[in-house]
């Protein structure tokens, strides 16, 4: 049987932490989809030419 004194307590996790883990997630979302922006238009003006080459 146990008392009041004997009880286990579980700890949660910081709410905090998760917040802020929350918020860098979107942050990395934009940084990630600037980046591939970025290299498809630096691949884009790379080879010349818009046109895949299926289409030519």
């Amino acid at each position: 049987m146990q008392t009041d004194h004997e009880v286990s307590h579980t700890h949660h996790r910081n709410r905090h932490v998760l917040q802020k883990m929350e918020g860098a997630v979107g942050i990395v979302m934009v940084i990630a989809i600037a980046v591939l922006a970025i290299g498809l238009v630096y691949g884009i003006m790379t080879t010349g030419n818009a046109t895949p080459a299926y289409l030519r």
